[in-house]
């Protein structure tokens, strides 16, 4: 089960979080978020892999953020197409040749996971997330059994609302592809501020 804690910005908080043993932590870049990271922190975690959050973003504004930040993985949360993703990955390549492409989709219904298809040559794993206003950050579940269909060749990430009470219902799911789980919102006490205790605790019972 991967963790991933997402929407960080603050030097110490990063630095408490990363001690929880996590495996990927979220760096948000798209400008209209709440927990937008608008510069490079004061401190970078060094013992989980560093990932760049990007909504519909130019290839340079990529590029720079994952130089900047020595970001491990992009996640790409807008409407990219394969195309662009395959462009950026060539691209950002040269700061890292190891970099990792995560694309995050929108799910309410089972026919939402087709979507998922022209995707797998060109990324290393799915997020799967709620349909909402906004890309995500909408703080809200989808009905996670519609992916018992998922029949595609990727990992994915399960996101949307989860929260400290989730524990027991995400150690009973089970789906093809199930890899771990995107938090966010719902371990916050202010945009962009996680709360330790909270996310100790949860990460402690799901791992027991």
């Amino acid at each position: 089960m991967k963790i991933k804690v997402c929407g960080m910005r603050d030097a110490e908080n990063i630095r408490a979080v990363e001690a929880l043993g996590i495996d990927c932590m979220g760096f948000i870049f798209w400008p209209r978020s709440a927990r937008y990271v608008g510069e490079v922190p004061g401190y970078l975690p060094e013992q989980c892999r560093r990932v760049g959050v990007f909504v519909d973003a130019a290839p340079a504004d990529i590029l720079a953020a994952a130089e900047s930040f020595l970001l491990d993985c992009i996640q790409f949360h807008g409407n990219e197409s394969p195309g662009t993703i395959a462009a950026v990955r060539k691209i950002v390549s040269s700061v890292n040749p190891s970099i990792s492409i995560i694309k995050s989709l929108p799910i309410a219904e089972a026919e939402d996971l087709g979507r998922t298809e022209p995707y797998e040559d060109v990324c290393d794993a799915f997020l799967f997330d709620t349909k909402g206003r906004l890309p995500g950050g909408n703080g809200r579940q989808f009905d996670w059994s519609v992916l018992q269909e998922y029949g595609g060749s990727l990992p994915f990430l399960l996101s949307g609302g989860i929260g400290p009470e989730d524990v027991e219902r995400i150690k009973a799911f089970s789906a093809p592809g199930f890899h771990g789980v995107d938090l966010n919102s719902r371990f916050e006490t202010a945009p962009g501020l996680k709360d330790v205790a909270a996310l100790k605790t949860f990460i402690e019972q799901l791992k027991q």
